[in-house]
């Protein structure tokens, strides 16, 4: 496994995602203004990377506008040295070539890239719910009995060479245990090169569970497919956010924080802004292995990105 030579700790935070609806938090940005808003603060608590997706502003739908990704992604580097890293997952019911179009358009330094296809059930979340703001909100979360989210290996060969003719470096989404031999079949077809950055994504419905043993046995796996030319971070999704991004850092590698994955602070407790989140993961990286938080120079170094003066919204 590749380590940071300062030893630093990469915090990425997703700060909307396309899981979460307005119903469910107040704090959720959804207009370009508060989603910029949140990324500026987030980066300044420590983030080095931002996730990033998009929303209709007037309903807080998760859309591939790529009008709005330009405009957010430009006021975003013009405010910080933050890697934005936009999103190829989209939102779980769109299509593959939908989600890629946000490479050629933005010519981001990194984006994410999901490694298989899996079922994706939303669904459990709408009973928790009685009193709606809008009125796509339950069709969305029901809608996810029927939904697999597609990623298949022509869609990967596409995908990774997309990003790879415009100089992007995947993140590399791993929802299960088979995805990690799926990207061993990418690199052996040629279709990517190590060094490989994986994120692990636990707690999924539909994916590998959120448990710390399953986080183990990922890098047990990673480590035997790929020895010392990966590295990796992690996703724990829902309430085992930060137990299993904590695990990460102590195992020595990053964490990815976010209203994305994880609505709250701490139990019973709604964040009021993803800057809480990245805060609150900063001091527990520090407590459970003295490891800061890396610097956007840092991290680019490492994953060897193009810098953001190469992208089409510099």
């Amino acid at each position: 496994m590749r380590e940071l030579p300062s030893g630093n700790v990469i915090i990425t935070c997703a700060v909307t995602g396309a899981i979460h609806t307005p119903s469910m938090s107040p704090y959720l940005p959804v207009t370009p203004e508060e989603i910029v808003d949140d990324a500026i603060a987030a980066s300044e608590a420590g983030a080095a990377v931002i996730h990033l997706h998009v929303r209709d502003p007037e309903t807080g739908e998760p859309v591939t506008d790529l009008d709005l990704y330009e405009d957010v992604a430009a006021r975003i580097h013009r405010e910080t040295d933050v890697i934005i890293q936009p999103t190829t997952g989209g939102a779980p019911t769109m299509a593959p070539e939908e989600r890629v179009q946000v490479v050629p358009r933005l010519d981001p330094e990194m984006c994410s890239c999901n490694l298989g296809s899996i079922n994706f059930g939303l669904y459990p979340m709408a009973e928790n719910i009685d009193d709606w703001k809008y009125d796509w909100e339950p069709e969305y979360l029901e809608g996810t009995t029927t939904l697999i989210f597609q990623n298949t290996f022509e869609d990967l060969k596409v995908m990774l060479g997309t990003m790879e003719d415009h100089n992007v470096v995947p993140s590399l989404e791993c929802y299960d245990v088979g995805h990690l031999y799926n990207l061993q079949h990418c690199v052996e077809q040629g279709w990517i090169e190590p060094p490989l950055h994986l994120e692990f994504v636990l707690g999924i419905n539909g994916g590998i569970g959120a448990d710390p043993d399953n986080l183990s046995h990922l890098k047990s796996i990673a480590d035997s497919l790929f020895g010392d030319s990966y590295s990796f971070s992690t996703i724990g999704a829902g309430r085992s956010q930060f137990e299993l991004t904590t695990q990460s850092v102590s195992m020595g590698g990053h964490a990815r924080v976010g209203l994305e994955d994880n609505l709250y602070l701490r139990r019973g407790e709604l964040a009021e802004s993803n800057a809480e989140q990245v805060e609150k993961m900063v001091d527990l990286a520090w407590e459970v292995s003295g490891r800061k938080p890396a610097s956007p120079g840092e991290v680019r170094e490492f994953l060897g990105l193009k810098g953001g003066e190469a992208t089409a919204f510099d």
